[in-house]
């Protein structure tokens, strides 16, 4: 079955709105894994405009041996005030998994992935992903539809590929999926060719999930936040959970 993990961002923008501790990060983690999920995303930015380092930190305490962790970042973005970086998080709390993702803070949200074909990112790229490698941590890359030469990044230890799932969700909404459901298939194709596996994420919802789900075989993980934490203030948190894991299965 494919793994659901649960991103956390949005709690922590709430949170952060008021001050304080509430809603808690810990209490919010705690009630998915109880619901059933798989994992648990976080994206700390430098700018710590959501999750911050003291989250990520707490967030590993609890997750330990309970359920994948994945720590999504920009590897090439340093450390700033109390953010050490990517790297040196993940050397702290050993997470799972590693999401690659190439965005700044100028990007509200992530809306691009990495090009397997730019020999420039590749380079940068290669002696971080050996180091979370070395550390133990699986390391998946953000990339969009279409892209292909997946074999650059198995070449340079990249384990996953995460199709970056916001345009489909766009055309769904419009009502017109096909042709970006039909373009996320082959580019999961590819990358299964190549030797990686295959995770998704980006405004996937419980409206556009079945359809995305059926559509990609093998899909290994799927990372959902804003939808989610959105649908669960009418459906309950722990319900909103159940309810994906019903359509993944």
């Amino acid at each position: 079955m494919t793994l659901l993990s649960v991103n956390l961002n949005k709690i922590a923008v709430l949170r952060n709105s008021r001050g304080g501790d509430e809603p808690s990060m810990i209490r919010a983690a705690q009630t998915c894994i109880e619901a059933g999920c798989g994992g648990i995303t976080v994206h700390p930015r430098p700018d710590q405009r959501h999750v911050r380092p003291d989250d990520v930190r707490a967030l590993a305490a609890l997750l330990r041996g309970r359920v994948e962790y994945n720590i999504e970042g920009n590897p090439f973005a340093g450390a700033r005030g109390t953010y050490p970086g990517l790297i040196e998080l993940a050397r702290e709390v050993k997470p799972t998994q590693v999401t690659l993702v190439p965005d700044s803070d100028s990007q509200i949200t992530s809306d691009h992935g990495f090009d397997p074909q730019d020999q420039r990112d590749l380079d940068k790229l290669r002696p971080l992903v050996f180091k979370l490698r070395e550390l133990g941590c699986r390391v998946s890359v953000f990339v969009d539809a279409g892209s292909s030469a997946f074999e650059n990044l198995a070449a340079i230890g990249v384990q996953r590929i995460e199709i970056y799932t916001g345009p489909y969700a766009h055309a769904f909404a419009e009502g017109d999926a096909h042709g970006m459901l039909e373009l996320c298939a082959e580019t999961a194709r590819r990358a299964q060719q190549a030797g990686l596996a295959v995770n998704a994420g980006h405004d996937l919802s419980q409206a556009n999930l079945g359809a995305f789900h059926a559509a990609i075989p093998g899909l290994a993980e799927v990372s959902i936040g804003h939808a989610l934490i959105g649908e669960a203030l009418y459906e309950g948190l722990a319900n909103t959970v159940r309810n994906y894991l019903q359509i993944l299965r």
